[in-house]
């Protein structure tokens, strides 16, 4: 199933139920510290209602990640992770977490190493809804944008704050399952200052797609998630969540996300 679908139908959902509409996207980073930790913690996120995961498979040179993620990575590499058992783990999750939307997020190198369509047979037929792959822009990515819809898979857009009106309408029209907004310029983990420079962004993405709106970078507090209602569709949640795991462990994640909702109108 597409993503946008589902987005939309939990979305009418929560909204039924008079909760906030905006939906909750996790980020973590396989094998780090385990593949046994990443279930603990993935089972707390769905546990708290999160709606969507991000699966990132690890790559040695990670461009769009902080250092928080980017230590991550290397850390899983260092200890032996390997794509095949990524791609195990998350065939397991996908049936673990039947209500879960999981996307793979990795780099073109993964790919290309592992074999495009190879890979990309194996995320459909696990069940993955989608891919983001952050370093391969879609003026060169045509070939794998159209195998990922030949099999059912989304390939997520990313609009940057950076991008010139005709770049964000030219990724619009290419746009499938949903739009990632990065909320400012850089990497992930950082501060990001929910300001009238953001919603004027937003205010630009939206007008060039009809998808929803996921909106990332820097995204961590329920104030963070409140200011996001009504401008996008999905708040991003990756580094926030991960150092609260280094620091308190699986079970902390699960109540940072349930109190991301709180006071979220």
């Amino acid at each position: 199933m597409s993503l946008e679908p589902f987005i939309r139908h939990r979305l009418a959902e929560r909204q039924a139920l008079g909760e906030a509409p905006i939906l909750l996207m996790s980020h973590l980073v396989l094998g780090h510290p385990s593949l046994d930790e990443n279930r603990r913690v993935i089972d707390a996120m769905a546990g708290a209602g999160v709606e969507l995961m991000e699966l990132q498979i690890p790559f040695s040179e990670p461009i769009a990640d902080g250092p928080v993620i980017a230590q991550a990575n290397q850390l899983s590499l260092d200890a032996g992770f390997r794509v095949a058992d990524g791609l195990a783990f998350a065939r397991e999750m996908v049936r673990r977490h039947p209500g879960v939307a999981f996307l793979i997020m990795t780099y073109a190198n993964i790919l290309m190493a592992y074999g495009v369509e190879r890979f990309m047979r194996a995320a459909a037929e696990m069940g993955m809804r989608g891919l983001i792959i952050p370093d391969w822009p879609p003026q060169v990515a045509g070939e794998p944008m159209g195998l990922c819809a030949e099999m059912g898979l989304d390939w997520v857009q990313l609009f940057t704050p950076t991008s010139t009106d005709e770049r964000l309408g030219y990724i619009g029209g290419l746009a499938r399952g949903f739009c990632y907004c990065v909320a400012r310029k850089g990497v992930t983990g950082a501060h990001t200052d929910f300001n009238a420079d953001l919603t004027q962004f937003l205010s630009r993405c939206r007008q060039v797609t009809g998808v929803p709106l996921a909106v990332g970078f820097g995204v961590g507090t329920p104030a963070d998630v409140a200011a996001l209602c009504g401008q996008a569709e999905i708040a991003v949640v990756g580094t926030a969540a991960m150092r609260i795991h280094a620091e308190q462990g699986a079970e902390a994640v699960g109540a940072f996300f349930r109190g991301l909702r709180q006071g979220v109108a």
